[in-house]
């Protein structure tokens, strides 16, 4: 798929957009990415063949549980929400070429103090992610076609059902924060929720009273151990009534990662 938005900048645009560059993303690196930038990166040449719907998959995998991009339907909070952090520079003039450099050089050369490891994704998987960064980032609207359908909608799945005592629900394998269904069911009386995880990203599994969506409301019946690759487990015991399951990681829950559990 031919990369798309490659344009590149008279020395006047080139002037306002150094001006512009969110240092909010670059942090401490900010003279190393400007001058791998402003010397014309390699990465950011006009007609090289960029992949969107892998660089959307391995954003929301590698890079959604921290940063929020609204097109790829991430919401995480502990890095820059990326929306926000190109807005300003982009309205002022900051091309979207510029801003793919951006992208690459951050993930290159993260800030030593950060919470980014070096090198998280590479090769064409790194130009993919900042492509298609640099093309959504800031823009409005929702991505259409083969990119609509790259990465399933957060808890989207069929509802878990309760079987011999037994409840599963998987965390998101594609680092998404979310379940893969924000629905259960279960019959009353002792439970064993199982929480598979293989996405890389740590979760857990607390259940709670009512039905309390992103904030906590009722009173908290049990909590599994946190897991990166993993099953982990929690013993309940249920009556009749709603329920909702969450995830106790900071800012897990207000971003999405929570169901409903009806018990009968």
């Amino acid at each position: 798929m031919s990369s798309q938005g490659e344009v590149h900048e008279s020395p006047r645009q080139a002037g306002r957009a150094r001006r512009g560059l969110p240092c909010r993303v670059l942090g401490a690196c900010a003279p190393a990415l400007l001058a791998l930038v402003l010397a014309g990166c390699g990465t950011v040449k006009g007609g090289d063949d960029v992949n969107l719907i892998a660089g959307k998959k391995a954003f929301v995998s590698k890079c959604g549980s921290c940063h929020a991009l609204a097109r790829a339907g991430t919401k995480g909070i502990v890095g820059p929400n990326l929306d926000e952090a190109f807005r300003g520079s982009i309205e002022e003039g900051l091309q979207r070429n510029t801003v793919r450099g951006v992208v690459e050089g951050q993930i290159q050369f993260p800030n030593p103090e950060g919470a980014m490891p070096k090198d998280l994704v590479k090769g064409s998987t790194l130009r993919d992610v900042a492509a298609y960064v640099a093309k959504f980032a800031a823009r409005p609207g929702k991505d259409t076609g083969l990119l609509a359908s790259a990465v399933e909608a957060p808890g989207a799945g069929k509802p878990a059902v309760e079987k011999g005592g037994k409840l599963s629900i998987s965390a998101s394998p594609s680092g998404q924060l979310a379940y893969v269904t924000n629905k259960a069911t279960a019959t009353a009386g002792a439970a064993t929720v199982e929480m598979p995880n293989i996405s890389g990203v740590s979760h857990n599994i607390a259940i709670e009273t009512g039905e309390g969506g992103a904030s906590a409301k009722g009173a908290k019946l049990g909590a599994s151990e946190f897991t990166t690759k993993s099953t982990a487990t929690v013993h309940v015991t249920l009556k009749p009534g709603t329920y909702t399951f969450f995830c106790e990681a900071p800012g897990h829950r207000q971003a999405g990662m929570f169901g409903t559990l009806t018990v009968k």
